[in-house]
């Protein structure tokens, strides 16, 4: 497989790796058949997260004695030196190994959450100790905000973005750009949109297509889907004209009513936090994940239910979602889930 270079970082990345998050919903056993199939298709690039239950554990055993073939990433949320120094342990213990290639910043959301990471006592400060340990080897972000990587770019230290790219979601391409001419590597979170995109192979090829970005990371919960994406880092990558036309009617077909998290929306009068109402949906109709986004949902103190269609939101969405409506529909989604598990 096709590898680029990940920014300053050094590391020779193939440009498909694998994404962790759906093995969430397998056992150990499936996740090392899946994990076989993917070193065996060529790729040596994982992502997966503290956040993501027993995805390290699965990774962690499945690859147990080919440390030396992969690159590994994980991630952690923790924003305090503390938190992410008990974090990096836990990671460590749970990849059982003694060094991880990219540690990252995960889902850093906003301002605040960036200035608290870089604070005297931020977590920023624990993974620079891990990393003067050898610990760990590099440092990366991750977002779904431009802004905040915006600034995080400006404020330095970070070799590694992580971003959602694919057909319908490419508001990140400026950053992207930008990382390249600072020689930070770029990571494509969401290439076929969480699922969304039913024609995921030609998705990932449209992302590969630009030049400044390093590796698209498709979550992958099959050996025939291994395949597949690893086949997109292998063959060419010049888009035909059916792969051009195919794009098209994913735009099509999802312009309407996909959530780009940007944010515009907010601040909803009610306290709702918009974006991450479709997120959590999207573990729970698309990835498998029930029990675990039903879990999330539920622990929201303010929920889609909490909605009172006052419209104001849709006035700032740059992308005139029916926003009401949305929220209606996870409400409607996740009530359907409580009554299967009444039954």
């Amino acid at each position: 497989m096709r590898k680029r270079r990940l920014g300053q970082t050094g590391l020779e990345v193939t440009e498909v790796g694998f994404g962790g998050i759906p093995i969430q919903h397998l056992d150990a056993v499936q996740t090392k058949e899946i994990l076989d199939a993917c070193l065996e298709s060529g790729m040596n690039f994982i992502d997966t997260a503290r956040g993501y239950t027993v995805s390290e554990s699965f990774i962690g055993e499945a690859i147990e004695g080919q440390r030396d073939q992969w690159i590994i990433a994980t991630k952690s949320t923790s924003r305090d030196y503390e938190g992410m120094k008990a974090d990096v342990a836990i990671s460590l213990s749970n990849l059982r190994t003694d060094y991880i290639d990219l540690y990252q910043f995960h889902f850093v959301k906003t301002m605040e959450d960036l200035d608290k990471i870089l604070s005297e006592n931020g977590a920023y400060k624990a993974l620079l100790e891990a990393k003067a340990e050898g610990k760990i080897g590099h440092i990366g972000i991750t977002s779904h905000s431009v802004d905040v990587l915006s600034e995080a770019l400006d404020r330095g230290g970070f070799e590694t973005i992580q971003f959602p790219y694919n057909p319908v979601e490419s508001q990140g391409e400026a950053i992207f750009e930008r990382a390249k001419g600072l020689d930070i590597g770029v990571i494509l979170m969401k290439p076929i949109a969480g699922g969304a995109i039913r024609q995921g192979e030609i998705s990932i090829k449209y992302v590969l297509n630009n030049p400044n970005v390093t590796v698209a990371i498709p979550g992958m919960d099959s050996v025939d889907q291994v395949r597949k994406n690893s086949a997109v880092g292998k063959e060419p990558l010049a888009l035909t004209k059916e792969d051009l036309d195919i794009i098209r009617e994913i735009k099509d077909e999802l312009d309407g009513a996909f959530c780009r998290r940007c944010n515009y929306c907010a601040p909803c009068s009610q306290g709702i936090d918009i974006p991450l109402q479709f997120v959590v949906e999207g573990y729970l109709m698309r990835y498998h994940l029930e029990e675990w986004a039903y879990g999330r949902y539920s622990s929201l103190a303010v929920k889609s239910d909490n909605c009172i269609q006052c419209g104001v939101c849709e006035t700032r969405c740059p992308y005139d979602l029916p926003i009401g409506e949305m929220m209606k529909r996870v409400s409607k989604n996740f009530k359907n889930y409580e009554e299967t598990l009444k039954k």
